[in-house]
């Protein structure tokens, strides 16, 4: 019978070395007590790991001078927002009190003299016309300055003057006098056919009157800025016929608009 205690021959040898309980060279046992092989804590974050991380880095260098200047444009960009909403609130506080209306005007006359018009489209004429501008508003005064007035044969000009400044109290009615002269004015021939058919028709021609003109509106210590005034006259027919060479407005004086 053989011995037990003999050791085993003919096997091959393993491939790897084998060491108690699965351990590897080098590492330690796991305590005594446990049933569990020991597992190494993971490796701590440190400090400068987290630092040198680019994408959990900080800016903690940022220039406080830039910091100054956005908040200081904030700043001036607040104060601007509420100066404009200021003033706009005053502004219409003002223009519900002093509520100010636009200055009404009407032709009451208009004449023509020394009117031909010849073959070579050359047009001469004198004329005056009597305006009354009227300032409607009970607490603000008006200032007219730079005023320019054109006759017009429908949309064709024949004659311009300028008108002298005047100033308005209010609820106050002022006549102004235009006077035109146009010597030897050169038209279109369209127009010189329009007039010549106007007069052998019914002997009345219709004019055009505009006026344009700077406008201030006062109120004691308030004023506002000059703004330009335009005031169109339509529709004032003159009785000129073939034989004549002068008339007078017909049907009475006409009202104007006027707009800014």
């Amino acid at each position: 019978m053989e011995d037990p205690n003999r050791p085993v021959t003919g096997y091959p040898a393993s491939a790897h070395n084998s060491y108690p309980n699965g351990y590897a060279i080098g590492a330690n046992p796991p305590p005594s007590g446990t049933g569990y092989p020991y597992v190494a804590p993971p490796p701590t974050t440190g400090y400068y790991s987290y630092q040198n991380n680019p994408y959990n880095q900080q800016n903690y260098n940022q220039d406080p001078y830039s910091a100054r200047r956005a908040t200081c444009l904030r700043r001036i960009f607040a104060f601007v927002i509420g100066l404009v909403i200021i003033l706009g609130t005053i502004t219409f506080i003002v223009w519900l009190v002093l509520r100010p209306q636009l200055p009404e005007f009407r032709v009451d006359s208009f004449s023509v003299s020394n009117f031909t018009v010849g073959n070579n489209s050359l047009v001469s004429f004198t004329s005056e016309v009597q305006i009354t501008a009227r300032n409607p508003n009970k607490k603000m005064k008006l200032g007219y300055d730079h005023i320019m007035a054109k006759v017009f044969y429908k949309s064709e000009s024949l004659a311009d003057t300028s008108i002298p400044p005047f100033y308005q109290d209010t609820k106050n009615e002022t006549s102004i006098m235009a006077n035109f002269a146009a010597a030897g004015s050169y038209v279109d021939k369209r127009v010189v056919d329009g007039i010549n058919w106007d007069r052998s028709k019914n002997g009345n021609v219709g004019f055009n009157l505009r006026m344009i003109s700077r406008v201030k509106f006062e109120a004691k210590a308030w004023r506002t800025r000059r703004r330009f005034l335009k005031v169109f006259c339509g529709d004032l027919v003159v009785g000129i016929t073939s034989n004549a060479r002068s008339g007078m407005l017909t049907g009475g004086p006409k009202q104007c608009r006027a707009g800014i």
